[in-house]
Formats: C-alpha cells, structure tokens, sequence
C-alpha cells in the first residue's frame, strides 16, 4: 500500500499555499529603535518612504496617548492600531518610513524621545498587528493592502488551477 505521487504532490502544494494565507504580520523590533548612522555606510543609504506620512491622521495615537503619565497599555495599542496597515512598509529597513513616521508624529504631539521604543515591547518580532480589518478612509492612502489582496487572490486562482489539474490528469 504505498503512497500516490499526485496525493502527495497536492498535499504539499496545499500546505504551501495556505501557509501564504497563514502568515502573520507584526511591526518589527527594529522599527522601533533609532538605526542612527555608525560611520561610512554608502551600502546602507535607505531610499524614500512611498508612503507620505505627511498628511496622515495621526489622532488614533494623539487621543489615546497623552502625558505626562502616557500609559503603555493605551500608547502602544494606539501605535500598534495606527501602524499595522502599514507594517509591511515600516519593516522595510532599507527605506525611511519608520523614521519619517516618528518625526512626523513627534511634530504632531512632542512626545518624549523613545517613548514607543521604551514602552511598547512586542514578541520576538516586535508588535503583533491583528488580523487585517477594514481601513479607515483617513488610511488608506497606502495601495499595498489592495496589492497584497490582489497577489494573494492571484495565489489562491493559481493553486485552484494547478489542483484541478493535478486531479484530472491523475484520473485520466
């Protein structure tokens, strides 16, 4: 009684795809930590956010923390709420999102430096974002939430067509 070829072929190709729907995102440990310059880093220049975390609402995070006690609980699911939709941006170290989103919230509310850095302490990874919801419109400038949708439909049609294959040829 030994194994079919195409059984297992299809139980690998499934376990594959769902761990694409499976995977978690977070905001990485390292985002929040200031990467200052060490010396020459020609290699290390980061590129320009494409985020404009200019015109962003930033009164997710201004409302929930104020001093001069700025209660972890509430400044860091407050960052964590703000920040998830763009995790993947934000964990991108090799352009300036993080550090352009912390001035820009910075001239908005003048917290005290380090304030995320020292309060909001995370998994290993850094904080855990929740499952992705509905964005608000003030949001939803980002289009990689729509793209991340769109290549995981295209993920999901993909699979469908090559088990519907593997199905029918094994039969015939």
């Amino acid at each position: 009684m030994g194994l079919d070829d195409g059984l297992v072929l299809r139980v690998v190709l499934f376990l594959i795809f769902t761990g694409f729907g499976a995977a978690s995102t977070f905001i990485s440990d390292d985002v929040l930590h200031s990467n200052g310059l060490t010396g020459r880093s020609l290699l290390q220049t980061k590129t320009n956010c494409p985020l404009n975390f200019e015109f962003m609402n930033y009164t997710i995070i201004t409302s929930k923390c104020k001093g001069p006690r700025y209660p972890a609980d509430l400044c860091c699911g407050a960052l964590t709420e703000f920040a998830c939709p763009y995790a993947a941006e934000l964990n991108d170290l090799t352009n300036n999102c993080a550090s352009t989103m912390f001035s820009y919230l910075n001239i908005r509310a003048r917290y005290p430096p380090g304030l995320f850095s020292s309060e909001c302490k995370g998994g290993k990874d850094g904080l855990i974002c929740p499952a992705a919801g509905p964005q608000s419109a003030e949001n939803s400038n980002s289009g990689s939430c729509r793209k991340n949708q769109k290549l995981f439909a295209l993920i999901t049609i993909v699979s469908g067509f090559m088990s519907f294959f593997l199905v029918y040829f094994n039969g015939v």
